[in-house]
């Protein structure tokens, strides 16, 4: 396994929607044991694979708490099937965007399809933080990031302070 490099908005590679995946194999399951890596040292909660630079339908996830055992779960090609009419508001953040936090509305709950790292379609039912997590990483893969949800007030406040954060981690 390999940790990879984050890409830090504004880069636009964030904004490129992902190509779907036709094969679930062997580089597939590397670039998804690569990532958990990644997510886990970051540390965070999911990735996406277009946050690493590849723009592959490709996400995964882990939202064990810090007393639970591991629970990673690697989706490929993953899509909201359904999604609750209730609302729900979370605090959100993204490794693309370090250190800046805001509240989104979403759907509460979600059911999403995917290819496990075996190639096999599954589905998942999910509310809370799950629900959250699959809607903000597929988002990723479309291109959307979690400040897109916000008014371009808000958008444009964490916008200028990870301007800021990025200087001060170059000086």
């Amino acid at each position: 396994m390999a940790k990879l490099n984050i890409i830090i908005a504004p880069d636009p590679v964030l904004k490129t929607k992902a190509r779907k995946v036709e094969k679930v194999d062997d580089r597939i399951r590397k670039l998804m044991d690569d990532m958990l890596e990644t997510m886990y040292a970051a540390p965070g909660v999911g990735l996406a694979a277009p946050q690493v630079g590849v723009l592959e339908r490709v996400i995964v996830l882990d939202v064990a708490g810090k007393d639970e055992e591991p629970r990673p779960m690697r989706l490929v090609n993953p899509e909201i099937v359904w999604a609750s009419e209730d609302l729900a508001v979370a605090q959100e953040g993204c490794l693309s965007i370090p250190e800046q936090w805001a509240d989104v509305t979403r759907p509460a709950a979600v059911k999403v399809r995917y290819l496990d790292e075996n190639g096999t379609q599954r589905e998942v039912e999910a509310d809370g933080l799950l629900a959250v997590c699959l809607q903000h990483e597929i988002d990723h893969l479309d291109g959307v990031l979690f400040v897109d949800h916000l008014s371009p007030l808000k958008r444009n406040m964490i916008m200028r302070k990870l301007a800021k954060w990025k200087k001060s981690q170059a000086a």
